[in-house]
């Protein structure tokens, strides 16, 4: 979809539209008073105060309308610069208002404010010439706002919008947010039954059911034996840890405002752990180590918490509670280009295994103006970025790069993959850190005897197994590859008086062999079952009758096929698990 905020044409059009949605809802609802009406990336909205009065999804085709009324007779749109006593008189009636102006600073701010025919705002602008160039717009929803963003204030109306210079942009646009619905990976969770969500649990807090727990410990086997065949060693560590665990590690300093807050247990205090490498370090610094014993790569499976702000949570995709695919690998300085390789093969395989093809390498690195965010060491940044640089120029990997997007600790490349609708999203990660092996005094004796600090590769393939759950949910529309999907094949006997025996013996051999089978023995006609086994996408349904039980064959349809095929059960049992073996996407 199209970044509104990023293209400047775009950006005022859909500004100018917000303040025709306020003109129309003054219109409609003379009481009204607003708040802010910004551009962001979907479009526009504005937050809105109609008092008693509740905006409804129905309501916003009337407001449509008066918008398109408005539009019509063509006003002209002036700007005039006031002074911050003229905007206060202006605005005496608007509290929303007055807020905003008692807070600017007049000595360095520019006061304006845009009148189109009977309609006045505050804003900085720019708009376009008249109202007449805005006919191309879309109301989307309505929802809540706190004031402020703050849960203590009072609640706003929010009203989203979306509007383009031409009918035909409008209406691909249109397309892909209905394509995205379809997508949502909320609305497909639900159908199939993968995740919930409860408040008694608390948002950003998922509940992973029967199905999404198949789904998620298949992909954890999957990426294990990954790990195993490279060399890593998996571990498990506490979902907490001190404060002062990370005020040695720095990220107390530099990460506190994303962690939940302190618990004080007997004279200790704890915090819910938001990330795992402090964990590692102290587990690589149990023991001595020699140059001989390096790399050495501590995978774990470890669930994470984060603060996120309650409207920022979205399903699986952005939660509070997380589980990452985590490791860190203990390298000398001469491994570091051998080691960040294998990383990035292992991040293509993986990649090419789901079929992912449209991604793009980012390096990012630290703002050196930005003294807060990072560990202030010039020397140590430049010689990780120019270390970083180096591997990815040798290895010859096309990225960009990125200011201010470093860790706190080190320079790291991200993959940003560009999923089948909405914005990038950045799935794996690898990250060059000198700096946590030197708050931890971790070392290693070389060849010659002497201690030497490693270097630390922070590494996630998956990122976290939430995230790429929703990415491959929403990239599949659930429908899962056979040897990912919860169940893999469902059989209906044709008459359970005469084929049920049959379709249980065929049940009973396909678990003893690992696969996940449902048999639908319900007494419901043979075309109702055939159609809701293909609306829970099971990739292979087996209707058994006659012909099956008297030849030992099973008569096989697809997932979002309409013809069947009869194949010996011998054959069949082949075929499934050489699909599941190889991860095919088809049998």
């Amino acid at each position: 979809m199209i970044n509104i905020k990023e293209d400047e044409k775009l950006s005022i059009l859909n500004h100018s539209c917000a303040h025709l949605l306020a003109q129309a809802v003054k219109h409609l609802y003379p009481s009204a008073k607003f708040w802010v009406g910004p551009v962001i990336e979907e479009g526009f909205y504005y937050d809105i105060d109609l008092g008693d009065e509740v905006v409804k999804e129905e309501d916003l085709d009337k407001i449509e309308k008066e918008m398109k009324k408005i539009s019509k007779d063509g006003k002209r749109i002036y700007r005039e610069e006031i002074s911050k006593s003229e905007a206060l008189e202006k605005f005496k009636d608007d509290p929303y208002k007055v807020d905003l102006i008692s807070r600017m600073d007049e000595s360095n701010t520019v006061i304006s404010m845009y009148t189109q025919g009977d309609f006045t705002d505050l804003c900085r602008g720019p708009h376009v010439e008249s109202v007449k160039e805005l006919k191309y717009f879309k109301l989307l929803k309505v929802s809540g706002a706190y004031w402020k963003g703050d849960s203590k204030n009072k609640v706003l109306q929010r009203i989203y919008g979306i509007c383009f210079d031409n009918e035909q942009d409008l209406e691909n646009h249109l397309k892909l947010l209905d394509e995205a619905k379809m997508r949502d990976h909320r609305k497909i969770g639900k159908e199939q039954d993968l995740f919930m969500t409860h408040e008694l649990v608390g948002a950003g807090m998922p509940l992973w059911l029967p199905n999404g727990a198949i789904i998620r410990k298949e992909l954890e086997n999957y990426i294990y034996q990954k790990e195993r065949d490279l060399g890593y060693e998996h571990v498990y560590t506490p979902c907490v840890g001190t404060v002062n665990l990370y005020k040695t590690s720095g990220h107390w300093d530099h990460y506190k405002e994303n962690m939940f807050p302190v618990m004080k247990v007997d004279e200790e205090e704890f915090v819910l752990r938001p990330m795992n490498c402090p964990h590692h370090m102290l587990i690589y610094k149990n023991k001595l180590h020699s140059y001989r014993d390096l790399p050495i790569r501590i995978g774990e499976f470890a669930t994470d918490f984060r603060y996120e702000a309650s409207g920022a949570v979205k399903g699986l995709e952005r939660v509070r509670c997380m589980c990452q695919n985590d490791a860190h690998l203990f390298v000398t300085p001469e491994q570091i280009k051998e080691e960040f390789k294998k990383v990035v093969n292992l991040i293509l395989e993986v990649y090419k295994d789901f079929g992912i093809e449209n991604y793009k390498f980012r390096l990012s690195l630290r703002d050196p103006h930005d003294k807060d965010k990072y560990f202030d060491d010039d020397e140590m940044w430049n010689n990780a970025e120019n270390k970083l640089r180096d591997v990815l120029n040798e290895l010859n990997i096309e990225y960009f790069e990125a200011l201010g997007e470093a860790a706190f600790y080190g320079p790291k490349l991200d993959v940003e993959v560009k999923p089948a609708v909405g914005p990038e999203v950045t799935l794996s990660t690898c990250q060059l850190d000198f700096l946590l092996p030197r708050r931890f005094d971790l070392s290693y004796i070389d060849n010659s005897g002497e201690r030497k600090v490693p270097v630390v590769l922070h590494r996630a393939i998956f990122g976290t197994f939430d995230r790429f759950s929703a990415f491959i949910i929403e990239e599949t529309k659930g429908q899962f590859p056979l040897w990912l999907s919860p169940t893999q094949i469902n059989i209906i006997p044709v008459n359970n008086a005469y084929h049920l025996e049959y379709a249980m013996d065929i049940k009973n051999k396909l678990l003893n062999l690992g696969l996940r089978v449902e048999l639908d023995d319900r007494d419901e006609k043979l075309g109702y079952k055939m159609r809701e086994s293909q609306t829970k996408k099971i990739p292979i349904t087996l209707v058994l009758g006659d012909n099956e039980k008297e030849s030992n064959f099973v008569n096989v349809r697809k997932y979002g096929l309409i013809e069947t095929e009869n194949i010996a059960f011998d054959e069949f049992i082949k075929l499934v698990l050489e699909t599941v073996k190889n991860k095919s996407k088809n049998i």
